[in-house]
């Protein structure tokens, strides 16, 4: 978008006015886009599975408070040790996947 230029996205508004220019802000916002996405995928899992959250938590030796912490898209203490026990518990296996950050052009 050339400077200057009206938009009326809501999204390209609010990255422009609170997070362009800001690394610590987009930091934040790479930060919970991870957690989010790994809530949404361990409750996906788990329902696919058939599981309540307790029978989960049996499976993999821990408490339904903590799967339910876990599936928490504003929870920051993901180990990999849990996605581990959990993915094992379910007959899979965690992948590591290292992708490019959104960058700062890309969000325009």
């Amino acid at each position: 978008m050339a400077e200057g230029k009206m938009t009326s996205d809501a999204l390209k508004i609010l990255h422009r006015r609170y997070y362009k220019n800001n690394p610590a802000r987009l930091a934040g916002l790479e930060e919970a886009f991870i957690n989010d996405d790994v809530a949404r995928k361990l409750h996906e899992l788990r329902t696919k599975a058939g599981l309540s959250m307790r029978e989960l938590a049996d499976k993999v030796g821990t408490q339904a408070s903590v799967i339910c912490r876990l599936e928490d898209a504003d929870y920051e203490g993901h180990s990999l040790s849990m996605l581990n026990r959990i993915a094992s518990a379910l007959n899979m296996r965690v992948s590591v996947n290292f992708v490019p950050l959104v960058s700062d052009t890309q969000s325009k």
